[in-house]
């Protein structure tokens, strides 16, 4: 048994060994999935068929969407009520189906948490670079393109490599809004991809876990020369192989899915039934920075 527990101690990790018992326990568990709104959702959809075994906890924080216009000082506050938050339910294990996140926030907090967080950067990354592709481009929120998060990590496991940024921060206000086959969001595509169809690029990686719900709209106007990449596949497919290398893969059939969100419940529940199939139960969390709290309401 390898580390379970990540610990942080003069700048390094260090390892602590679990018992058996401790380790069926573990296995018992939630994994904690986090998203600003409903991006994430695709994220638990791919969990569900990967991780048929698992248990799930959704949060959206959708209170405080979209992350991509705020700071990183905003985010990193954020991600951090919410793995607190998440911490205090129980989890074994958080994904955080974010890129925005991820790439402002992850390497600051993951060091102060006891369990594994998978981030959307490098599996995505990882990705492309295995398949061989030259011209990449990248699709994403102004936040994670100014970070360069996918620009370093591509380069740094192939330096040989082009990749193409583009920020789009209208995208994720029109998927919240559910236009989703509107012809104006198709415009707004189309304008974004222009320069990056201008590098006549071969694969783009979609940066963000909400522009998945678009991606007839990228097939259609990119067509069958450029390949479309999303992390989502790669990031559960990472932590399957985490809670199999730590021994807390689920040994019994799942619980059902609860769904928690920081602003309007009822809201976010209309709007995943679209993805889902389903309307969800769906509380929500009131966040603060000393403590965190579950109101009471919910919807059927």
């Amino acid at each position: 048994m390898t580390n379970i527990f990540y610990q942080f101690n003069k700048g390094k990790y260090i390892t602590s060994y679990p018992g058996q018992t401790q380790s069926r326990q573990l296995q018992r568990y939630p994994i904690g999935i986090f998203d600003s709104g409903v991006g994430g959702i695709g994220v638990l959809k791919e969990s569900y068929r990967q991780l048929s075994r698992e248990t799930f906890i959704y949060f959206a924080d959708t209170a405080r969407l979209p992350y991509g216009t705020k700071s990183q000082a905003e985010i990193v506050l954020f991600v951090r009520q919410v793995l607190t938050w998440m911490q205090h339910q129980g989890v074994k294990m958080v994904i955080v189906a974010c890129n925005t996140a991820t790439a402002a926030a992850i390497d600051r907090v993951a060091v102060e948490y006891n369990f594994p967080i998978i981030g959307m950067i490098e599996p995505g990354a990882n990705t492309v670079v295995n398949r061989g592709n030259k011209k990449i481009g990248v699709i994403a929120t102004r936040q994670t393109v100014n970070s360069n998060a996918y620009l370093n990590t591509i380069l740094k496991l192939d330096p040989s490599v082009l990749v193409f940024q583009v920020g789009a921060p209208a995208l994720v206000p029109l998927i919240e809004q559910g236009r989703i086959n509107d012809v104006y969001t198709f415009e707004v595509v189309r304008q974004y991809l222009k320069p990056l169809m201008a590098q006549q690029i071969d694969t783009l990686i979609l940066g963000c876990t909400h522009y998945p719900h678009l991606l007839h709209l990228f097939r259609q106007i990119l067509g069958n020369s450029v390949q479309v990449v999303d992390p989502a596949i790669a990031v559960v497919s990472t932590a399957a192989r985490e809670l199999q290398r730590l021994g807390i893969s689920s040994d019994r059939p799942p619980h059902c899915t609860n769904f928690y969100v920081s602003g309007n419940p009822e809201e976010f529940a209309k709007k995943v039934q679209l993805f889902l199939g389903f309307t969800p139960i769906v509380e929500q969390v009131c966040l603060e920075v000393e403590r965190v709290t579950v109101q009471s309401e919910s919807v059927a």
